[in-house]
Protein backbone atom coordinates (compact mmCIF):
# COMPACT_ATOMS: atom_id res chain seq x y z
CA UNK A 1 0.00 0.00 0.00
CA UNK A 2 1.48 3.28 -0.58
CA UNK A 3 -0.09 4.79 2.25
CA UNK A 4 -0.14 4.05 5.67
CA UNK A 5 -2.93 5.81 8.55
CA UNK A 6 -2.35 4.70 12.27
CA UNK A 7 -4.21 5.34 15.19
CA UNK A 8 -6.39 8.39 13.46
CA UNK A 9 -9.73 9.63 13.65
CA UNK A 10 -12.22 10.96 11.16
CA UNK A 11 -15.26 12.61 12.40
CA UNK A 12 -18.29 14.05 10.02
CA UNK A 13 -16.49 13.54 6.89
CA UNK A 14 -18.81 13.35 3.56
CA UNK A 15 -16.31 11.05 1.20
CA UNK A 16 -18.99 10.68 -1.16
CA UNK A 17 -17.77 14.43 -2.48
CA UNK A 18 -14.40 13.86 -0.93
CA UNK A 19 -12.26 11.12 -1.76
CA UNK A 20 -10.57 9.29 1.21
CA UNK A 21 -6.96 8.23 0.51
CA UNK A 22 -6.42 5.10 -0.82
CA UNK A 23 -4.32 3.26 1.44
CA UNK A 24 -4.06 0.84 4.93
CA UNK A 25 -6.21 1.94 7.87
CA UNK A 26 -4.92 0.77 10.76
CA UNK A 27 -6.55 1.25 14.76
CA UNK A 28 -8.45 4.05 12.88
CA UNK A 29 -11.72 5.45 14.10
CA UNK A 30 -14.92 6.75 11.64
CA UNK A 31 -17.28 8.73 13.33
CA UNK A 32 -20.60 9.70 11.12
CA UNK A 33 -18.63 9.71 8.23
CA UNK A 34 -20.57 8.88 4.79
CA UNK A 35 -19.10 6.42 2.34
CA UNK A 36 -22.72 6.42 0.22
CA UNK A 37 -21.77 5.17 -3.70
CA UNK A 38 -18.15 5.68 -2.86
CA UNK A 39 -15.16 3.57 -4.25
CA UNK A 40 -12.78 2.14 -1.75
CA UNK A 41 -11.97 -1.10 -3.66
CA UNK A 42 -9.02 -2.45 -2.50
CA UNK A 43 -8.51 -0.42 0.91
CA UNK A 44 -6.91 -2.05 3.57
CA UNK A 45 -9.12 -1.92 7.46
CA UNK A 46 -7.25 -3.16 10.38
CA UNK A 47 -8.78 -3.24 13.68
CA UNK A 48 -11.01 -0.21 12.94
CA UNK A 49 -14.11 0.71 14.02
CA UNK A 50 -16.89 2.73 12.19
CA UNK A 51 -19.21 4.61 13.91
CA UNK A 52 -22.80 5.79 12.72
CA UNK A 53 -21.31 6.06 9.12
CA UNK A 54 -23.03 5.41 5.94
CA UNK A 55 -21.63 2.92 3.27
CA UNK A 56 -24.94 2.11 0.96
CA UNK A 57 -23.96 1.05 -2.19
CA UNK A 58 -20.23 1.71 -1.60
CA UNK A 59 -18.40 -0.32 -4.34
CA UNK A 60 -15.85 -2.44 -1.93
CA UNK A 61 -14.28 -5.05 -4.24
CA UNK A 62 -11.38 -6.75 -2.90
CA UNK A 63 -11.07 -4.35 0.16
CA UNK A 64 -9.85 -6.14 3.38
CA UNK A 65 -12.15 -6.03 6.88
CA UNK A 66 -9.41 -7.42 9.48
CA UNK A 67 -11.49 -7.49 12.67
CA UNK A 68 -13.35 -4.49 11.74
CA UNK A 69 -16.78 -3.38 14.09
CA UNK A 70 -19.62 -1.63 12.52
CA UNK A 71 -22.01 -0.08 14.56
CA UNK A 72 -25.18 1.48 14.26
CA UNK A 73 -24.10 1.93 10.33
CA UNK A 74 -26.14 1.81 6.85
CA UNK A 75 -24.90 -0.33 4.51
CA UNK A 76 -27.51 -1.29 2.50
CA UNK A 77 -27.14 -3.18 -0.80
CA UNK A 78 -23.29 -3.83 0.06
CA UNK A 79 -21.46 -6.64 -1.97
CA UNK A 80 -19.24 -8.04 1.01
CA UNK A 81 -18.85 -10.98 -1.20
CA UNK A 82 -16.59 -9.00 -3.75
CA UNK A 83 -14.18 -8.34 -0.51
CA UNK A 84 -10.75 -10.04 -0.39
CA UNK A 85 -11.83 -13.32 1.78
CA UNK A 86 -8.06 -13.14 3.53
CA UNK A 87 -8.55 -12.84 7.24
CA UNK A 88 -11.47 -11.44 6.65
CA UNK A 89 -13.16 -10.44 10.12
CA UNK A 90 -16.15 -8.44 11.08
CA UNK A 91 -19.17 -8.01 13.69
CA UNK A 92 -22.22 -5.90 13.04
CA UNK A 93 -24.05 -3.88 15.87
CA UNK A 94 -27.08 -2.00 15.59
CA UNK A 95 -26.61 -1.82 11.73
CA UNK A 96 -29.00 -1.96 8.92
CA UNK A 97 -27.72 -4.40 6.30
CA UNK A 98 -30.62 -4.81 4.05
CA UNK A 99 -29.81 -6.36 0.43
CA UNK A 100 -26.41 -6.68 1.02
CA UNK A 101 -24.88 -10.11 0.19
CA UNK A 102 -22.61 -12.92 1.87
CA UNK A 103 -22.53 -15.30 -0.97
CA UNK A 104 -19.87 -17.55 -0.48
CA UNK A 105 -17.80 -16.00 2.46
CA UNK A 106 -15.92 -18.12 5.52
CA UNK A 107 -16.84 -16.03 8.23
CA UNK A 108 -17.01 -17.99 11.19
CA UNK A 109 -17.86 -16.53 14.45
CA UNK A 110 -19.74 -13.20 13.09
CA UNK A 111 -21.44 -11.25 15.11
CA UNK A 112 -24.95 -9.60 14.46
CA UNK A 113 -26.14 -7.83 17.26
CA UNK A 114 -29.34 -5.96 16.61
CA UNK A 115 -29.28 -5.95 13.57
CA UNK A 116 -31.63 -5.53 10.28
CA UNK A 117 -31.00 -7.95 7.96
CA UNK A 118 -33.72 -8.57 5.73
CA UNK A 119 -33.43 -9.46 2.12
CA UNK A 120 -29.63 -10.53 2.90
CA UNK A 121 -28.23 -13.61 0.98
CA UNK A 122 -26.45 -15.86 2.85
CA UNK A 123 -25.98 -18.49 0.34
CA UNK A 124 -23.41 -21.16 0.68
CA UNK A 125 -21.69 -18.73 3.45
CA UNK A 126 -19.81 -20.38 6.29
CA UNK A 127 -21.07 -18.91 9.15
CA UNK A 128 -20.53 -21.74 12.11
CA UNK A 129 -20.90 -20.39 15.55
CA UNK A 130 -22.11 -16.87 14.42
CA UNK A 131 -24.43 -14.84 16.28
CA UNK A 132 -27.86 -13.72 15.32
CA UNK A 133 -28.52 -12.01 18.37
CA UNK A 134 -32.08 -9.46 18.20
CA UNK A 135 -31.80 -9.25 14.76
CA UNK A 136 -34.64 -9.50 11.61
CA UNK A 137 -34.10 -12.06 8.80
CA UNK A 138 -37.30 -11.46 7.26
CA UNK A 139 -36.64 -13.01 3.41
CA UNK A 140 -32.68 -13.48 4.30
CA UNK A 141 -31.45 -16.53 1.97
CA UNK A 142 -29.86 -19.51 3.57
CA UNK A 143 -29.42 -21.74 1.05
CA UNK A 144 -26.56 -24.77 1.94
CA UNK A 145 -25.10 -22.28 4.21
CA UNK A 146 -23.39 -23.79 7.11
CA UNK A 147 -24.62 -22.64 10.71
CA UNK A 148 -22.90 -25.47 12.60
CA UNK A 149 -23.18 -24.12 15.92
CA UNK A 150 -24.34 -20.90 15.17
CA UNK A 151 -26.83 -18.56 18.10
CA UNK A 152 -30.46 -17.68 16.52
CA UNK A 153 -32.40 -18.16 19.87
CA UNK A 154 -33.41 -14.65 19.61
CA UNK A 155 -33.28 -13.73 15.63
CA UNK A 156 -36.54 -13.60 14.49
CA UNK A 157 -38.80 -13.71 11.07
CA UNK A 158 -36.12 -16.07 9.62
CA UNK A 159 -36.79 -19.18 7.26
CA UNK A 160 -34.29 -21.68 7.40
CA UNK A 161 -34.45 -25.04 5.38
CA UNK A 162 -32.77 -27.83 7.82
CA UNK A 163 -32.69 -29.67 4.57
CA UNK A 164 -30.36 -28.10 2.28
CA UNK A 165 -28.55 -25.87 5.02
CA UNK A 166 -25.87 -27.64 7.88
CA UNK A 167 -27.54 -26.65 11.48
CA UNK A 168 -25.67 -28.95 13.50
CA UNK A 169 -25.40 -27.75 17.12
CA UNK A 170 -27.26 -24.91 16.44
CA UNK A 171 -29.21 -23.20 19.02
CA UNK A 172 -32.57 -21.76 18.52
CA UNK A 173 -35.86 -21.27 21.21
CA UNK A 174 -39.36 -23.45 20.85
CA UNK A 175 -41.07 -19.57 19.97
CA UNK A 176 -38.73 -19.35 16.68
CA UNK A 177 -38.97 -22.70 15.75
CA UNK A 178 -41.56 -22.23 12.99
CA UNK A 179 -38.58 -20.41 10.82
CA UNK A 180 -37.03 -24.31 10.41
CA UNK A 181 -40.49 -25.21 9.74
CA UNK A 182 -41.67 -22.95 7.05
CA UNK A 183 -40.91 -25.42 4.10
CA UNK A 184 -43.43 -28.49 5.00
CA UNK A 185 -46.52 -26.50 5.02
CA UNK A 186 -47.44 -27.51 8.44
CA UNK A 187 -49.74 -25.21 10.90
CA UNK A 188 -47.87 -24.49 13.95
CA UNK A 189 -50.20 -22.82 16.98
Amino acid sequence: MDNYFENKEYKNIDFSGTRINKGEYDHCRFINCNFENSHISKFEFVEVEFIDCNFSNAKIKETAFKEVGFYKCKMIGLKFHECDPFLLQFSFKECQLSFSSFFQLKIPSTRFISCNLQEVDFTETILTTSVFDCCDLTGAIFDSSNLEKSDFRTAFNFTINPENNKLKGGKYRKENISGLLNNYKIVIE
